[in-house]
């Protein structure tokens, strides 16, 4: 373990190659996979880890057999780290033809829910007015979304909103509803409405066991004190339809969504009557004043499209960040 002398001030002018290491070694877990993909010795990026741990008096990684892993001290560098870098990179991109207009990155996460049934057309609407932006679009599920903005990884997430305790600023985005996917012949085909706790009798196709509606079906059958009987789980709407109309279990899914898969395939389309059917799904940011003139250009434009969709949505934030 480095040993460290007790300085009042750390000292040292930051060199971003070490930054970048850095970063790329806390992603990776491994210096030798950094060196790789970096054409870099191994012996050298250990020397310039060592080297930035000196000049900031912290111990930064711990070293083990399997790898790396950040200290807190790490951590804290990590998302410094992360804006800094970004920063260095949106210079020449933002002073060449500067006069062309607004152009730059922007990193967005976003749940499965969104990509499936508003952001392909709110971006596509966002690009033909903004060419110059390029926007690295990544689909995850709604806590690692949060935690991606909460650590820098990303500029904008897009999630369904529930019990989160990252600090950030909420702001609004689309609705959705929720609706029971049932295959032909099953009994509950012939239903127009059903309560979540009258289904539990039956298997269910889920999807990724972290994703927010996996965790809000466990929820809704703990407090029903029911065991919630999940055959298996998939990673996408398409699979859970077919699924679905294989015979394999019954499956929840927004309203809209479910009604397309229905028109295809041999399904029905019922209406789930429990309030948690009826979803807000929202956009964070870490703070919406030190977003890049991009990043705010299309935190507005998608702020601006679900207010044309649902007036209700009008506010831009909600009060204040989740805690």
């Amino acid at each position: 373990m480095p040993v460290f002398e007790k300085r009042r001030h750390a000292g040292g002018k930051m060199d971003p190659l070490s930054l970048r290491l850095f970063v790329r070694t806390v992603e990776e877990g491994r210096i030798t996979a950094v060196a790789a993909s970096e054409h870099i010795a191994a012996a050298a990026v250990s020397k310039r880890l060592s080297e930035l741990e000196q000049s900031l008096n912290a111990e930064l990684l711990t070293r083990t057999n399997r790898g790396v892993v950040p200290t807190a001290a790490g951590l804290a560098l990590l998302s410094l780290a992360r804006r800094a870098l970004r920063g260095l990179d949106d210079i020449p991109l933002q002073m060449k033809d500067f006069n062309e207009g607004v152009r730059g990155d922007v990193r967005v996460y976003a749940n499965i829910s969104s990509l499936s049934q508003f952001l392909p057309q709110d971006l596509k609407r966002f690009t033909a007015q903004h060419p110059q932006v390029n926007i690295h679009l990544d689909e995850n599920v709604s806590t690692r979304t949060l935690r991606a903005v909460a650590e820098n990884a990303a500029d904008i997430g897009i999630f369904t909103f529930g019990d989160h305790s990252a600090p950030l600023e909420i702001l609004n985005y689309r609705r959705d509803r929720l609706a029971l996917l049932v295959p032909g012949g099953h009994p509950l085909r012939v239903r127009t409405g059903v309560r979540f706790v009258e289904t539990l009798d039956h298997f269910f196709i889920g999807m990724r066991v972290d994703s927010a509606l996996s965790v809000q079906m466990a929820r809704a059958a703990a407090e029903a004190d029911r065991p919630l009987r999940i055959r298996m789980n998939v990673a996408s709407y398409d699979v859970l339809a077919m699924m679905v109309d294989a015979g394999l279990g019954l499956a929840l899914m927004p309203e809209d969504l479910a009604r397309q898969y229905a028109q295809r395939l041999d399904l029905a389309v019922i209406r789930l009557e429990d309030p948690w059917a009826a979803r807000e799904i929202k956009m964070c940011v870490r703070r919406y004043a030190d977003l890049s003139p991009a990043a705010r250009l299309l935190v507005d434009h998608l702020g601006s499209a679900a207010a044309w969709q649902d007036p209700a949505l009008r506010r831009r934030r909600d009060p204040g960040p989740t805690r």
